[in-house]
């Protein structure tokens, strides 16, 4: 790999390398923020590329330049993140000529002395490939594969161990890419017995890069390493007893996802694995080893074949997750120090990114899917990447330096398989942990106590039955410990009670509720106002769990909760605010309307009106507060009136603002793109007012709205964030049902951006839930509009129809949208059957199969009677599916809830279907004989006169 010929003039490269050293420069915030201006502007001469290969790719000075060897390092370090930079955003407009010096370039840090330069140049190798594709640079894998191996005997330690970073790196970023077909060839054909090949190089770094890299492709399944999975299980058991940590991690790892896709090849060794992962978590000395290890039990027992196999061997698996959940004397040094801190205020760098949880997702009763709450006892959070790119200069949170309660550890990981083996073996479980429990439980030493209370908790869901005889015992003992002098054990004790809130709640006789439920509901409660800012946590965490658990069975003692919620409202800092919301909104949610009490009024709104007044439009604690109160107007329901209207207000300027930066970030790339949950959030409070307010109150909101809902709403729709969408849909759904007068003039404009919506090929793969998600408030909304639109819609018809029965007739679609969709083409026929009924017999099967799924809702009975109108225009159009419209009907369960002026109707249509059948065929009941089942014949003659 050589260089071309391409020379650089002195005064720009000069000029360039002053830029990139100051552009780093963190002690002189004016030179960095001048630097980076014209790094800006100079992205735009045609030759910057090769001026940052140039320089990226030079190991020596260059001549002209005077730097130390540290100035130097940091101007090569930045060009080299300029360069991917700039080959990630504008790829295709680089030269054709200066992505060859690039190709031909940086190849050669590879082989770079320092560890991090070839990082780099991992980095934008990867970056070429994942834009250029495979076939834009092919001799590169055959190169590095041949520099790892050394095939000629010349490669320097640093170049092998270069080009194996960027092995990695390559098949990292790129796995679906390298198993596609070439001209008959697929390159991981190639790759991966190469990659088993390398596991035994003389170098540890090697062997762990290399296996880290069959642990990529391994979840794929590709034919490439199905074939050689032999070989590599025999490598795997080499390498179980390797010097090397890393190495023994990495298999590990291997062996866990080897779980996944072929159980059956560890069946046969899980004798050897369960002593070897008891080896291997049992090295506390590499937590990431123990970790990793540890990780065994949870993927085998979450395993529908594989879980029994080691029922055998919990007697030697349990003790050591036991002794795995006890605070390391690390952990506990970095702990030390919390104590009575609730009075201090929370460092920015405390206070958690929150994401909005979208809650519109509109289901069929048009209600809300709910979110189960999440517990602070040992969720992994998906997503989190262990591996930074070394060498990548990336943000990160001062809060990820190790605090063992914010990262997912071992002892989190055994709590987690502890909770898996006791939903899969429950008694033997519970057996194998009490004599642990009544030994710790009152142990002296804190973290001792801690564990226990952990363990615990663990089982409380798999192990209820067997736990529950001995919880009249137990809760006492939890409720004692709230009072802990220890921080942490009050902390899991909280967490731990939550557990078993389900039981306390479910507790019917009232001697025995106030015994037991009532200690233990004040007892959480007082402790969201513990004087450690984690115990408040934990303990608001605890009570939301409770809520849940406990539901409108909650409904008397809402006084004295929310009195101490406003009091949280009055002493928490930041972070723990999120959760307190969290709270309110789920007493909101399960409570509902019990709430809308004028004393509780009293007591909840101003805390929370105080709060939304302190709170700027930039604050992330706006998400939380925007969903909180979406939850109390839907609770409140009219009685949110007098909040309704500056709330209404600033939600409308919040998306206006939004909207506006958000456009001024596409035209102007310097600026930061706003955060989309703010849009997200918004929308949904916006629906949630107009559902709760009666008719007139939400109409004179949006009439009102500066600037217009509707051409703010507009933008909102074809946002390219499916969060955005998917809320704007429901929303638009919401203002159909409630304020279609005022929606009605902006429909031109709205409606066929929302037949786009419709198209499946606007789903990337990588985005297909959330993309469903779109389509399903977008099929949701389009039915509240036919209903509300009537013969209007005749223009669309004949597209929505297309739309429908494309999503009606693909296998992938998930139920709820099918039946989503099913509703609104049954809609579009109340008022639309003489356009819908020449049709009738390309959509009859899909829609009578899709509205057979769906729960008797007001919802079905107006698809429904759209559908048998279009019937009654075209009988003859069903005949291959007559005997599936007479089981619809004799299934048809007629309900009070789904009786409307518009449904009002629906027997009769169903009686005049019927008759219309038994005058077009001659011996009616033969037909049904020989077609419809003899229990669904039964039911047409009971409920219609057949």
């Amino acid at each position: 790999m050589t260089a071309m010929a391409w020379q650089p003039e002195e005064e720009p490269l000069r000029q360039l390398s002053s830029c990139l050293k100051d552009s780093l420069s963190g002690h002189n915030k004016t030179a960095q923020k001048q630097a980076e201006i014209m790094l800006a502007q100079a992205k735009s001469s045609p030759d910057i590329n090769n001026y940052l290969t140039y320089l990226f790719s030079s190991s020596q000075v260059p001549p002209g330049l005077a730097y130390t060897p540290e100035e130097y390092h940091a101007v090569r370090s930045a060009a080299a993140i300029m360069l991917k930079n700039n080959i990630r955003t504008g790829y295709k407009s680089i030269p054709a000529e200066s992505l060859a010096l690039v190709r031909s370039s940086v190849p050669l840090a590879l082989q770079d002395k320092n560890q991090s330069i070839r990082s780099y140049a991992g980095n934008v190798i990867t970056e070429i490939v994942s834009r250029g594709g495979i076939l834009g640079w092919p001799q590169l894998l055959p190169e590095l594969l041949a520099l790892v191996g050394n095939e000629n005997g010349t490669v320097t330690p640093e170049a092998q161990e270069g080009a194996m970073a960027a092995l990695a790196k390559v098949c990292e970023d790129n796995k679906k890419m390298l198993d596609r077909d070439y001209q008959g060839q697929r390159p991981l054909a190639f790759i991966i017995p190469k990659l088993i090949e390398f596991t035994v190089s003389e170098k540890p770094k090697i062997r762990s890069l290399a296996l880290g890299s069959i642990n990529v492709f391994i979840p794929q399944k590709p034919q490439a390493l199905l074939v050689s999975l032999d070989d590599l299980l025999n490598r795997l058991f080499q390498l179980a007893h390797d010097p090397s940590s890393d190495v023994r991690r990495q298999v590990c790892r291997a062996f866990v996802q080897i779980v996944e896709i072929r159980p059956d090849k560890i069946l046969p060794h899980i004798a050897d694995l369960v002593d070897y992962m008891i080896a291997q978590q049992r090295k506390i000395e590499d937590e990431d080893l123990a970790c990793d290890a540890a990780e065994f039990w949870l993927t085998v027992g979450e395993h529908g074949e594989l879980w029994k196999s080691l029922g055998p061997y919990l007697n030697k698996i349990i003790p050591v997750l036991l002794e795995s959940m006890v605070y390391s004397d690390e952990d506990i040094a970095m702990l030390e120090g919390g104590g009575n801190d609730a009075d201090e205020e929370d460092r920015a760098e405390d206070i958690k990114p929150q994401f909005a949880k979208s809650k519109s997702i509109r289901t069929l009763a048009n209600g809300e899917e709910s979110v189960e709450n999440s517990m602070n006892g040992y969720e992994k959070l998906n997503g989190m990447d262990d591996d930074v790119d070394e060498g990548e200069i990336e943000e990160y949170d001062d809060d990820d330096d190790g605090n063992p309660e914010d990262r997912w550890n071992l002892r989190k990981c055994s709590a987690a398989a502890l909770d898996v083996f006791a939903t899969d073996f429950k008694g033997p479980v519970f057996d194998a942990i009490l004599p642990y429990l009544m030994t710790n439980l009152k142990h002296e030493e804190w973290p001792y106590r801690e564990a226990a209370v952990l363990a615990l908790g663990a089982v409380a869901e798999g192990c209820l039955p067997v736990v529950t005889p001995h919880l009249p015992e137990l809760v006492p003992y939890l409720i004692f410990l709230l009072k802990d002098p220890e921080p942490l054990v009050r902390q899991i004790t909280c967490w731990t009670l939550g557990r078993y809130s389900a039981w306390g709640a479910g507790l019917t006789d009232p001697a025995l509720r106030a015994q037991y439920f009532e200690p233990m509901m004040e007892g959480i409660l007082l402790k969201m106002l513990d004087h450690n800012k984690r115990v408040q946590e934990a303990g608001a965490s605890a009570f939301a769990h409770l809520e849940e658990k406990a539901g409108a069975g909650l409904t008397p003692y809402c006084e004295p909760i929310i009195r101490q919620f406003v009091r949280c409202f009055e002493k928490y800092k930041d972070r723990n605010m999120f959760i307190l919301y969290d709270c309110v909104q789920t007493l909101a949610e399960h409570v509902g309307h019990g709430l809308a009490q004028p004393q509780l009024i009293d007591l909840l709104m101003p805390a929370l009106i105080h709060r939304w007044n302190k709170v700027t439009d930039q604050s992330r604690e706006l998400f939380p507060l925007l969903e909180c109160l979406s939850y109390v107007a839907a609770a409140l329901a009219e009685s949110f009136a007098p909040f309704a209207p500056p709330v209404f207000t600033r939600c409308i300027k919040i998306i206006h603002q939004n909207l506006e930066e958000y456009l001024a970030a596409v035209t102007n790339p310097i600026l930061d793109s706003p955060d989309k949950d703010f849009l997200v959030t918004s929308l949904d409070l916006l629906s949630a007012i107009i559902q709760a307010l009666d008719e007139k109150q939400s109409a004179a909101l949006v009439s009102g709205s500066q600037p217009r809902l509707f051409d703010l709403l507009q933008f909102c729709m074809e946002d390219p964030e499916n969060d955005v969408r998917q809320s704007s849909y429901a929303l638009l759904g919401d203002c159909a049902k409630y304020v279609f007068p005022q929606l009605e003039p902006f429909l031109p404009v709205l409606f066929p951006i929302l037949i786009k919506q419709l198209d499946l090929d606007t789903i990337l793969d990588e985005q297909i839930q959330t993309g469903f998600s779109v389509v399903n408030n977008a099929c949701w909304s389009s039915g509240e509009i036919a209903i509300q639109n009537g013969k209007q819609m005749a223009p669309y018809v004949g597209e929505l129809m297309q739309r429908f029965l494309e999503i009606l007739g693909n296998p992938e679609v998930p139920r709820s949208v099918l039946e989503n969709a099913a509703i609104a083409l049954g809609r579009l026929g109340l008022q639309n059957a003489d356009i819908m009924s020449p049709h009738l017999a390309t959509f009859s099967e899909q829609f009578l199969k899709s509205i057979s799924t769906v729960d008797y809702t007001l919802e079905k009975a107006t698809a429904c009677k759209g559908f048998v109108l279009c019937v009654i225009a075209n009988p003859q159009a069903m005949e291959k599916d007559l005997a599936r419209l007479f089981t619809t009907i004799a299934r048809y369960k007629m309900t009070e809830e789904t009786k409307t002026p518009l449904t009002a109707d629906l027997h009769q249509i169903f009686q005049h279907t019927l008759d219309v059948y038994k005058s077009l065929i001659p011996d009616i009941n033969a037909y049904l004989s020989t077609h419809v089942a003899a229990a669904d014949v039964e039911a047409l003659r009971m409920t219609y006169s057949m």
